[in-house]
């Protein structure tokens, strides 16, 4: 996946600092007719499929994401932007960025954005490769398995380093004699 955006990385960072201790993030793959979804676990280290809605009014739609929300103990959103391969913010990112916006408004739940661009196409990748799932079969799985791959990587884009220390790049830890 491509290096993503610094800043959706520091807002990333503030909303799963801003979490409470116990809630979960909900990752989103806003697509045309279906909409992904994960759920992390409550540490926020581990994104799994949830499910997928079939896209409808956004009002609709809340009110679901909201439900799952209230289930599900989330505290937070991760929506997916379908940046253009050279990292530029095309008509589907922008469309996704005031979808997403309106869906915080309406959840009332903090948000923050993901790059999630080319999250379909790994996941159908590894559907036919590894899965040797037929195209039918596939088109159900791949908009929640997208949102686990996009959730993943926002995950892990923003865990916070073991130990709670960062060594500066190429520096070696030294060994005890």
């Amino acid at each position: 996946m491509a290096r993503s955006n610094p800043n959706l990385l520091a807002e990333l960072r503030a909303l799963r600092a801003a979490l409470a201790p116990g809630m979960r993030l909900l990752g989103i793959d806003p697509g045309s007719e279906t909409i992904g979804l994960a759920l992390s676990d409550v540490s926020s280290q581990i994104a799994s499929p949830y499910g997928a809605l079939r896209r409808q009014r956004l009002r609709d739609n809340a009110a679901e994401i909201a439900a799952i929300a209230a289930q599900e103990g989330v505290g937070g959103l991760i929506i997916g932007l379908p940046f253009l391969l050279d990292g530029g913010f095309g008509p589907a990112a922008q469309a996704a960025w005031d979808w997403g916006q309106a869906l915080g408004s309406m959840t009332r739940l903090p948000l923050a954005f993901w790059d999630e661009r080319l999250s379909s196409a790994a996941v159908n990748r590894m559907l036919i490769n590894e899965a040797d799932l037929s195209r039918k079969k596939r088109a159900m799985r791949v908009d929640r398995a997208a949102a686990a791959y996009m959730l993943q990587a926002a995950l892990n884009a923003s865990s916070p380093p073991a130990g709670g220390e960062t060594k500066p790049r190429g520096q070696k830890t030294p060994r005890n004699p």
